[in-house]
């Protein structure tokens, strides 16, 4: 006997308001008796402390609990049989959450996560477990104008611009100039700009694009913060031409990344690095705070 749960929307990606439409297709060889075949929404925000977090504030402990965005139950088919063969169920459910807090984006974070799914459960009477199957679907959540006519930041990356720095004498002499084309990002569209060695004293050997989420889980006691990569992008190797501009193309990963989000309880931010790694393996970074919107 198997239960398999089909959406209509081959993309399953929803919007807040949107109905949830689908099937559940029941499966078996003979005729079987059940208890009944429940049908489960759940959206939910998890969050986890890092290692270095945990025992250092016991407020921790209570705003690290889950928070449930919407919850929806509903008993698809009462107690009874299911005949030999394939049954299939419609299903629907409205995407409204009945609490104040909003339907946030879906986000598959480190320390931060926030899942809509749905759970199919047959119970099968006393002496046998329960037929359970989940699936997962997206949600885009709030929207906003799209954003256009944004300046481009740019920047010069020298031995002087550079912090944390314990003596500039033994870091190699260069200039590094480039920009990129906005701060505020469609988190539709990718992330453009160019990125030109002017002049190093040393030979190049890697030019690296990287994507950091930066995740806060906390409340008025107290906040845990931790960045951590999202993905790594090389966009040159070798000792690059003096004076090219090298194009910066970057794409941002669904589930991995969301709209930049504020709460009471978590925060959800990005920061991009740029990398040069010359042939001596110093390492220069500059790094570009920048938020994540999606348009209407």
């Amino acid at each position: 006997m198997s239960i398999e749960i089909r959406l209509k929307r081959a993309s399953k990606v929803y919007n807040p308001g949107e109905t949830v439409k689908g099937s559940l297709i029941v499966e078996t060889k003979s005729d079987v008796s059940h208890s009944g075949l429940f049908l489960t929404l759940d959206g939910m925000v998890n969050m986890q402390l890092s290692s270095k977090s945990v025992g250092i504030f016991e407020a921790f402990y209570n705003s690290v609990k889950p928070i449930q965005l919407i919850s929806i139950n509903l008993e698809v088919q009462k107690a009874g049989k299911f005949t030999s063969g394939v049954t299939t169920i419609p299903f629907e459910f409205p995407l409204i959450t009945k609490s104040t807090k909003p339907l946030y984006d879906s986000y598959h974070g480190v320390f931060i996560s926030v899942q809509y799914t749905l759970r199919a459960d047959l119970r099968r009477g006393i002496l046998n477990k329960p037929l359970v199957r989940q699936l997962e679907f997206v949600v885009e959540g709030p929207k906003v104008d799209k954003i256009t006519d944004q300046p481009s930041i740019p920047f010069t990356i020298t031995p002087q611009s550079l912090e944390n720095i314990r003596e500039i004498r033994t870091v190699p002499d260069f200039k590094i100039s480039g920009a990129l084309d906005r701060a505020i990002c469609n988190i539709e569209e990718p992330l453009q700009g160019t990125i030109t060695v002017e002049h190093s004293a040393k030979p190049v050997k890697s030019i690296e694009l990287q994507l950091v989420r930066v995740e806060t889980c906390g409340c008025a006691e107290g906040y845990a913060k931790d960045a951590t990569e999202i993905q790594n992008i090389q966009i040159a190797e070798g000792d690059v031409m003096r004076g090219l501009a090298v194009p910066i193309h970057m794409v941002f990963p669904r589930l991995f990344t969301c709209i930049t989000t504020a709460t009471n309880n978590f925060k959800i931010e990005y920061e991009v690095n740029i990398v040069i790694v010359l042939q001596d393996d110093h390492l220069i970074t500059e790094n570009f705070p920048i938020k994540l919107y999606r348009p209407k």
